[in-house]
């Protein structure tokens, strides 16, 4: 059995019954034979179900927001903010599938003798390896295209949000989306590992680098599709023309949002020298005002952080930095209450000797390091193996994007932060991961080009 522990009090709340690797081969065979069928239904009606879906979400988000609090300790309004921007996913995809698979004649001759065509097939059964900390969004970015595009997709929530899991396909069951088109996986690492030994066309995996890597070793050998959305050790630089204030409150949201458990959250923050003080002063004053508590009290903004173990980890990163010279300007440790939270924690006089400013951290812990100009701030937010997104906070457009241009992410930033757009990529550079998923681009990542030479004879 799986127990489902509410990381806000500790209290199992809910027993579900893990997947065994005989019923993970039987799913994949399910899923396989229901492709096909799937595949050949018009595209209009696949879309027509994912309408379906898309309303029955909304009309139970409330309810689906509770059980998303109640697995993650994610904050009530966060949770209610995650199905909103699901929704508008859902409404991208929506919008650009018919075209963005639409068949494409290249070439043709006037004398109609010869044609060159593009044609999009779908790669066939997906395996959907998601995450807890966005799981509507982090699962919508793959199962919905890839249903739209005709796959049959194998559904692996993460241990800690599977009820949520659960949710999904049931929504997708009463939209008319086929049972053995979307088929749930329920467990852990085994439930992965077994997973990644079916016959599989594709897979989808969020996480960690290291695990990411040792799927990327798994399936590389078969030569099918892969794609890994990784962590990151998001920098974000501000400069000295900044509004300080509202620069302040802008980046400790992007650090401590969802208390830190973003793949996007800032991780590091570059402040020009001359505006360190006054900026590190707006700054703690922001955390300190955030409020922390149960996540199911509407004001609360930190909850507990879902996954207990990580805390080690953010302790680790402290120590490691004190004992190297930072200061520990706020928090610092594991609340004194029932479940498991951990104070938002800045460190100040930080240098990149500590793992703090090179390891991913993902909570609620952040370094602020005074930079003297741009070329040390690009040449410290490049200092990682990680490359998701960075960020410039500037006056000047101009001196933003030729900062970025020689930051090696996926995505960049000026003045905003830990934002993700439906109609621009979510890709990775080194250890954040291959391929991307949202746009265009992530729609005919579930398709493979099919070249036709038609020649009249």
């Amino acid at each position: 059995m799986l127990s489902v522990v509410n990381p806000a009090s500790g209290s199992v709340v809910a027993e579900l019954v893990e997947d065994t690797p005989e019923n993970v081969a039987s799913a994949y065979a399910r899923a396989h034979a229901a492709q096909k069928a799937w595949a050949r239904i018009a595209l209009a009606e696949r879309m027509a179900r994912i309408v379906r879906f898309r309303a029955l979400v909304a009309a139970a988000k409330d309810d689906l927001a509770r059980t998303l609090t109640s697995e993650t300790g994610k904050p009530i309004a966060q949770a209610r903010n995650e199905l909103g921007g699901f929704d508008a996913r859902i409404e991208f995809f929506l919008e650009n599938v018919e075209t963005a698979i639409a068949d494409q004649v290249v070439h043709s001759e006037k004398s109609g003798k010869v044609e060159e065509r593009i044609a999009h097939s779908p790669l066939g059964v997906i395996a959907n390896i998601s995450a807890w900390n966005y799981p509507w969004f982090v699962g919508g970015n793959v199962f919905i295209p890839a249903l739209l595009t005709g796959n049959s997709v194998l559904y692996k929530p993460s241990e800690f949000s599977p009820m949520t899991g659960l949710a999904i396909a049931r929504l997708l069951r009463e939209a008319r989306v086929p049972d053995d088109v979307f088929i749930p996986l329920i467990g852990g690492a085994v439930v992965g590992a077994a997973l990644l030994a079916q016959p599989i066309d594709g897979v989808f995996f969020t996480g960690s680098y290291a695990t990411g890597k040792r799927v990327a070793e798994t399936v590389a050998p078969r030569m099918i599709k892969y794609q890994l959305e990784l962590g990151g050790k998001d920098p974000v630089y501000v400069c000295e023309d900044v509004d300080i204030a509202a620069t302040a409150a802008a980046t400790a949201d992007g650090a401590f949002y969802n208390a830190g458990q973003s793949c996007c959250a800032i991780e590091r923050l570059y402040v020009q020298r001359d505006i360190i003080p006054r900026f590190i002063e707006e700054f703690a004053q922001v955390v300190a005002a955030f409020r922390i508590g149960d996540p199911l009290d509407e004001s609360t903004y930190i909850g507990p952080i879902t996954r207990p173990a990580q805390i080690a980890v953010f302790e680790r990163q402290i120590a490691d930095a004190v004992a190297k010279g930072a200061k520990v300007l706020c928090g610092g440790k594991r609340l004194a209450r029932s479940g498991s939270y951990f104070a938002p924690t800045v460190l100040v006089d930080v240098d990149h000797t500590m793992e703090v400013m090179r390891d991913e951290t993902f909570g609620p812990v952040i370094g602020i390091m005074a930079v003297a100009d741009d070329a040390e701030a690009v040449r410290l937010m490049n200092d990682t193996e990680y490359g998701l997104t960075a960020g410039v906070y500037t006056r000047d457009r101009a001196r933003a994007e030729a900062i970025l241009a020689d930051v090696d992410s996926g995505t960049a930033y000026w003045n905003c932060c830990d934002r993700v757009s439906p109609r621009l990529p979510w890709t990775g550079r080194g250890w954040s991961g291959i391929g991307s998923t949202l746009s265009v681009a992530g729609i005919t990542a579930f398709t493979q080009p099919k070249a036709w030479h038609l020649v009249r004879g």
